[in-house]
């Protein structure tokens, strides 16, 4: 599915735009995933930072497109001028805003946006990608059902769904034996992880139950001292990074992945934990998420989400059923799917 069909690059390159396209994140690999796998098919990818990271972090070890950080707007319409025509991708509404006015002629512009409906709703986005993003030839989102939401509510005439993709699929499975519940994300405010600690300990999941945190961020003494006060202290597990190359060991690992965040789009988390099949409870916060989650609880309801962890930790035997479905669920994201996806826009947009 990898391989490329001769003509398939015959419109053009593909320009991947972030406003920091290498720092650790969720936008940032799932450009550098993409850019890999439309070039390993024959495509021409370029992948453009907008700014430098302070600490950049590297994706992809032998990567078969280009990597630009272009700061300034001359650099930056003198780069995109050299580079053949063809589509334009920019990965959020300010990165759409920075771009406007210095593609060149010829360049077909796409907008992605990476988060829900219900966060843009919540912030200034769905007023930027309601005056911007109906000028591009496509806007492009995580799930049918923030697509929808964006073509009803934001009056996008041009919406179209494209999932985040797997960047490979394991051959191997978790048990579900180990007694381990996952937690993995940026330590910061917006994942919550202050609830999935206090769900953990209400759920009375006994030892050696354990909730490992894979992550670093602003808030991990403030989530230690919360664990301490949840009665679980010696229980939470901070294990810091955890390099990429890592990550299959502990979803292998894990018997339950728990999501807490107050906003997702479609985290990677979600799609590799399922893969592995490993089930998650989650809460439903979006349109991604709900295409991908094993468990859905209403939004903040740490109660709800303590019961549900309870559930699956007193029962292994639903932690198999549940965690094949979450595998069959995975394989839509695989990575030559999603390519095959990014292609039928490519010729859409030819038409």
């Amino acid at each position: 599915m990898n391989e490329r069909s001769e003509g398939t690059d015959e419109h053009g390159s593909v320009v991947f735009a972030c406003l920091d396209a290498d720092t650790l994140g969720g936008v940032q690999q799932v450009t550098h995933t993409l850019a890999q796998g439309l070039a390993g098919r024959g495509h021409e990818v370029h992948v453009i930072g907008l700014r430098r990271s302070p600490s950049p972090f590297r994706y992809v070890d032998r990567p078969l497109y280009h990597r630009h950080v272009i700061t300034a707007d001359r650099r930056l319409r003198r780069l995109l001028r050299a580079i053949r025509p063809g589509y334009a991708v920019m990965t959020s509404p300010s990165v759409v805003i920075r771009m406007a006015g210095l593609l060149p002629e010829g360049f077909r512009p796409i907008g992605q946006y990476h988060g829900s409906y219900d966060h843009a709703r919540g912030c200034w986005h769905l007023g930027s990608i309601r005056k911007h993003y109906p000028e591009l030839d496509q806007a492009v989102f995580l799930s049918e059902d923030d697509a929808w939401r964006f073509s009803e509510h934001a009056l996008l005439p041009n919406a179209w769904t494209l999932p985040n993709p797997l960047a490979a699929w394991p051959a191997q499975t978790s048990s579900l034996g180990s007694p381990r519940v996952l937690g993995a994300g940026r330590l910061e405010g917006v994942k919550r992880f202050d609830r999935l600690i206090s769900a953990f300990a209400r759920s009375g999941a006994p030892p050696p139950w354990e909730l490992h945190l894979i992550g670093d961020g602003a808030e991990r003494e403030r989530l230690r001292a919360h664990a301490g006060r949840e009665g679980v202290g010696d229980r939470v597990v901070f294990r810091g990074l955890v390099p990429a190359a890592r990550m299959p060991d502990e979803y292998l690992n894990a018997a339950v992945l728990g999501l807490t965040s107050e906003h997702e789009g479609l985290p990677i988390v979600l799609l590799e934990s399922g893969a592995h099949g490993v089930p998650s409870v989650v809460f439903d916060v979006s349109g991604g998420v709900r295409s991908a989650g094993s468990v859905l609880v209403p939004p903040g309801d740490v109660d709800a989400f303590a019961a549900e962890l309870r559930r699956l930790v007193n029962s292994v035997e639903e932690r198999r059923r549940l965690g094949a479905e979450a595998r069959a669920r995975a394989e839509a994201f695989r990575l030559g799917h999603v390519l095959d996806r990014w292609e039928l826009l490519f010729a859409h947009l030819e038409r």
